[in-house]
């Protein structure tokens, strides 16, 4: 994938959200605070979670474990679909928390060959690194980010002001990979 059309999406994914919450901030709110809990999303994002990493282990090289490659493939999906089965408590937090992992090591590997190309591409390195961080904070500690939620949401001026940030931020990101990240 271009580093452009990553940027782009991710901008745009994380852009529309905060549209939401600043023209229904109540709305939002709800939303958000549910999402610790759901497991219907939970089930979706765990699973989502799960495909994506066996999917980065097929195509991955593994010369050493190129034998054992079938059995890890499979096992990997028992435990992605097991943790729906015997992990339901704050699923969708797991879920997302494998996602910004998976999303973390895709804006690196992708933003890795354009580290010289420009200095806005350590701004996207920098967001990778800390979702990396946030998934793994979140994995190990999952109530931390119903916790924090609770905090940005608990009066309709936090929910604006978060939401603005995010936007701007989102913004730029999006501004960044119909721009300076055009070429690459």
């Amino acid at each position: 994938m271009k580093l452009s059309l990553l940027t782009i999406l991710l901008g745009l994914g994380m852009g529309l959200p905060q549209v939401y919450g600043l023209a229904n901030p109540q709305k939002f709110t709800a939303s958000v605070r549910r999402f610790p809990r759901n497991f219907a999303i939970g089930v979706i994002l765990m699973l989502l979670g799960t495909a994506w990493f066996v999917w980065n282990v097929n195509v991955e090289p593994i010369a050493d474990f190129a034998t054992f490659k079938p059995y890890m493939l499979v096992g990997f999906s028992a435990i992605g679909i097991a943790s729906c089965i015997f992990v339901r408590d704050f699923l969708a937090v797991r879920g997302l928390a494998v996602l910004f992992l998976l999303l973390g090591k895709l804006i690196v590997d992708t933003g890795r060959p354009h580290l010289g190309d420009s200095p806005f591409v350590l701004v996207i390195q920098a967001w990778a690194y800390l979702l990396i961080l946030a998934g793994i904070w979140f994995t190990v500690a999952p109530w931390r980010l119903r916790d924090f939620l609770n905090f940005a949401t608990a009066n309709e001026n936090r929910v604006r002001i978060g939401s603005a940030v995010r936007l701007a931020f989102a913004a730029f990101v999006l501004v960044l990979g119909l721009t300076t990240f055009r070429a690459m």
